[in-house]
């Protein structure tokens, strides 16, 4: 079950919830009972055990831009 991060603007605690995704917009209060929360935008974790180094390059996809990565003239 994914893992959300809340701030409360009361006391300014930081917070996480586990709940479902389809539940992830919903008000969350603060354990000190404050219902003035936001929730945070957390970084994701990504990780695995592919056996190539984390400095690897992805494969696939790629640039973006104007042209594709291409290196526009």
């Amino acid at each position: 079950m994914p893992r959300y991060e809340y701030r409360c603007r009361t006391c300014d605690d930081t917070f996480e919830i586990s709940r479902p995704m389809a539940q992830s917009a919903e008000p969350a209060d603060c354990p000190a009972g404050h219902a003035d929360t936001v929730k945070l935008l957390s970084a994701v974790a990504v990780g695995g055990s592919s056996g190539a180094p984390a400095s690897a390059p992805a494969m696939g996809g790629g640039g973006g831009g104007c042209c594709g990565g291409g290196g526009c003239g």
